[in-house]
């Protein structure tokens, strides 16, 4: 349960700090005073959106804070959840502290001081508080929200999270399939790539072969130049009267007469020069051979010529380097073989979406059995709560209409009720008044808060559009509520307050021109359940009555 809420520069809230008890909690206040403003900061703590603009007139930031103590299964899921992803949870993990920091230009998050993002926060929140607005009655006549209410006490989260999933692989199906519909080449593609992978594959030009060809193209085109020059170098080498190894060997001798005068003096110079002799001659034999490497015959010259046009054609239209040629080749023909698959493969997404279908059927089906299963004892713990209220004739029923299945199931639902005796049962939408969907909405509430787990329920103004008896009616049925968890309640109406084991006012008031709501507890509330009544010294009594009365 919330146990302490610190707000700081949010609205007109400058600076609040609030301890909170278990049981049944009622706020009130007077209209504009901040009520709401209080609610709102435990929605944006729990992770709630747009907190931004409640940032306070000539603040950077806002900050709110608070403190729950945790049940013993809550936090074994949440250790679960929190360690998964990366937040470190103590040993003695009994309570948990959220807070957020949010300034005009960025919104920080942090759970026990670690900072984590929007998403973990409201999944951690959402199992903290649930917060049922003032206005929310008004979406009871929506039939989807009728069936997210049943599902919320079904507890079907599982069974739609299953619906949610086959959908989202039948989306990733159809996109996957679009895509291999959109690369697919048409017919006259296909034939275009056709004549394009015979043109290539009759030439069939292989990985560097064009450089290849150009240097015995070159080679050819030069030989006369490549034999003068080899045969000149050969000369210098070794062919010629005091060519280079004759010379050589001169210096050969001249160092061998050194050495036997003195080894030392020479060293390892007569090796070296040996050396150097053995390389000359290698020089010039490698050399002597280099017109052999030449195409000389005319007829293979001009062959090389002609296939090196073949593929500079290629190159020009397809590639322009050799490489590219190669890729477009191997594209092409990829191209072409999804284009003569691509029977089998529509056939192949055929089968898979049928498949899908049908698991998406069955999930449906099974959700759809789930609800039906829950919906009758949800109704009728409805109506004996709307029959405590002050609805003793109430009925309600529910009306399932079967549609295409998708991530919500195959379920249509109509919530059909009749308030007085003898009328029909027809479309909630149709014929119910605000009040009646203020009590009905909180039956309901009380219900699924009897079957969650969640610790704490906040109501705000739920209790609108009723008054007398049922008012009173109301007041027990939370202070009834309040046995089981928190409960804190906004109201105006001091027989539900009265009933309220810790009640707290929220002030407005004007402080160097500025505006400021403050959050007080009463220790004693009978000044402002005489308010709430009317004010004056009868209502004082009044108040002081209803207390002692309750008492």
């Amino acid at each position: 349960m919330l146990t302490y809420l610190k707000i700081n520069n949010y609205a007109l809230i400058e600076e609040s700090e609030v301890e909170f008890s278990g049981g049944f909690t009622v706020v009130t206040g007077e209209s504009g005073a901040g009520k709401s403003i209080v609610m709102s900061a435990i929605e944006l703590l729990c992770g709630g959106r747009g907190g931004r603009t409640g940032i306070r007139t000539g603040c950077d930031k806002c900050t709110i804070s608070g403190i729950f103590t945790l049940p013993v299964q809550l936090a074994v899921e949440l250790r679960e959840l929190l360690e998964t992803s990366g937040v470190d949870v103590p040993e003695d993990f009994t309570e948990i502290t959220l807070r957020r920091v949010i300034s005009h230009t960025s919104v920080r998050n942090f759970i026990d001081d670690t900072p984590v993002g929007s998403r973990l926060l409201s999944e951690v929140g959402s199992r903290l508080v649930d917060r049922h607005g003032a206005n929310e009655q008004i979406s009871l006549t929506v039939p989807a929200r009728q069936l997210e209410l049943l599902d919320n006490y079904a507890n079907a989260g599982k069974l739609k999270q299953d619906c949610a999933a086959i959908c989202n692989a039948l989306a990733a199906l159809k996109a996957e399939r679009t895509e291999f519909e959109q690369h697919l080449p048409d017919a006259n593609e296909a034939d275009r790539l056709q004549l394009m992978l015979e043109e290539i594959n009759r030439i069939d030009p292989r990985p560097g072969e064009d450089e290849e060809l150009a240097g015995k193209q070159r080679r050819g085109a030069n030989a006369r130049q490549i034999v003068e020059d080899s045969s000149l170098l050969t000369n210098l080498l070794t062919e010629s009267e005091n060519s280079i190894a004759d010379q050589l060997g001169e210096v050969f001798r001249h160092l061998s007469d050194l050495e036997r005068i003195d080894s030392t003096l020479t060293g390892t110079l007569t090796d070296d020069c040996a050396q150097l002799q053995n390389l000359t001659v290698e020089l010039s034999n490698a050399i002597a051979a280099l017109p052999e490497k030449i195409e000389l015959d005319p007829a293979a010259l001009a062959a090389i010529e002609s296939r090196l046009s073949e593929i500079y054609t290629l190159k020009r239209r397809y590639g322009p380097t050799l490489e590219q040629l190669l890729e477009a080749r191997d594209a092409a023909q990829n191209s072409l073989d999804e284009y003569f698959r691509s029977q089998a493969r529509r056939k192949e997404f055929d089968q898979r979406e049928a498949e899908l279908q049908k698991q998406l059927l069955s999930a449906a089906e099974k959700l759809s059995q789930h609800r039906k299963k829950f919906a009758g004892k949800f109704l009728e713990l409805t109506v004996k709560k709307l029959r405590t209220i002050g609805f003793n004739s109430a009925r309600l029923d529910a009306e399932f209409t079967s549609i295409a299945p998708g991530a919500n199931g195959m379920d249509h639902l109509e919530l059909l009720f009749s308030a007085n005796c003898g009328e029909d049962l027809r479309p909630l939408r149709k014929i119910a008044s605000s009040g009646e969907l203020s009590r009905l909405m909180l039956a309901m509430k009380t219900v699924l808060a009897d079957a969650d787990a969640v610790p704490t329920v906040i109501f705000d103004e739920i209790d609108m559009n009723i008054g007398g008896e049922t008012a009173n009616k109301v007041g027990n049925e939370l202070c009834e509520l309040g046995k089981k968890r928190q409960i804190i309640c906004i109201s105006h109406l001091a027989q539900v307050a009265a009933r309220a084991a810790e009640h707290f006012q929220v002030e407005k008031s004007t402080a160097n021109g500025r505006t400021v709501s403050r959050i007080r507890r009463l220790d004693d509330p009978t000044p402002e359940l005489g308010r709430m009544l009317g004010g004056g010294e009868s209502a004082i009594r009044h108040a002081a009555e209803l207390l002692n009365n309750l008492k």
